[in-house]
């Protein structure tokens, strides 16, 4: 039996509430950044400043990391989503589903971001009792990079993409009605999701969540990696750009300044960079399409 395209399904508006938590987590997080309020969502407080106080502050940081997934990751899953509804509507409670699946959806992100704050407290660990590794943090932020590059030529990655691309097949071959079953649905995209963005995710953690640049030039490249049509030609370029960005630091460290002192650098004295990286990506893409139009 074939799947049934996207053209055979109503198409309806979002639930205003989704689009209205992407709105304030947004909102949000520009806010706390604006207020000098970043310490919320940065890790750093939680590796650091924390104290005897830490599990109180690691529970703040899983709580404010909603606010990432909600204003990165949620907007790349929207396709999905709309899927969802439609599958949905006509079974009984379809907004505690909808709960269901986002809940399963968040709890995934909510394990990687645990993941990810204790490999960064051992990685913190390791340089404080490991001079030579603490006097070259470029070693660290490069290495990350040029993984993260790697990462964009990966089976996985293709793979992961390839079920995030088309949520019709998704659900054709995993839904099953039921509240509990949305949940379980709502984990196995979460893995996916996972498994196509984690890498770029991780960059979050190399130069601090606070940082709005990186916010912006990350939710745009996970949103046409996942939902464009041109997000096959996008995911090679952003993997050649962040490998070249990744070993020009690890062979030049001193031509990017930002990664001379500390393993986490000042998101201030990295935005020119990632303007760098967002200018040069959408000039490759554009150079790439054109070059494939006159092909």
């Amino acid at each position: 039996m074939h799947a049934p395209t996207a053209r055979f399904l109503p198409r309806p508006d979002l639930d205003p509430v989704i689009l209205a938590t992407v709105g304030a987590a947004w909102a949000l997080a520009v806010g706390l950044i604006a207020l000098d309020r970043a310490v919320l969502i940065e890790h750093d407080a939680v590796l650091v400043g924390a104290g005897p106080a830490w599990p109180l502050a690691v529970a703040v940081f899983l709580v404010t990391w909603q606010l990432m997934t909600a204003a990165m990751m949620l907007p790349t899953s929207l396709p999905m989503i709309r899927a969802f509804g439609v599958a949905v509507r006509r079974q009984p409670r379809p907004r505690t589903a909808m709960a269901a699946f986002l809940a399963g959806y968040f709890a995934i992100w909510t394990a990687f971001a645990i993941l990810a704050l204790g490999g960064d407290a051992a990685l913190h660990w390791l340089v404080d009792r490991w001079a030579w590794l603490a006097d070259r943090p470029w070693l660290i932020s490069g290495g990350i990079l040029v993984g993260a590059g790697a990462f964009q030529f990966s089976p996985i990655k293709e793979r992961c993409l390839a079920e995030c691309r088309s949520p019709v097949q998704f659900l054709w071959r995993h839904y099953r009605p039921g509240v509990g079953n949305a949940w379980w649905l709502g984990l196995r995209h979460g893995i996916f999701c996972l498994g196509c963005c984690w890498a770029l995710m991780l960059l979050m953690f190399a130069v601090g969540v606070g940082s709005l640049a990186w916010m912006a030039a990350l939710t745009g490249v996970m949103l046409v990696e996942k939902t464009s049509r041109y997000g096959r030609r996008l995911v090679p370029i952003v993997g050649v750009v962040l490998m070249a960005w990744g070993a020009l630091i690890l062979l030049r460290p001193g031509a990017v300044a930002a990664h001379a002192g500390e393993l986490h650098a000042p998101t201030t004295s990295l935005d020119p960079l990632i303007g760098a990286f967002v200018v040069t990506t959408a000039v490759a893409a554009l150079v790439a399409r054109r070059r494939r139009a006159r092909g």
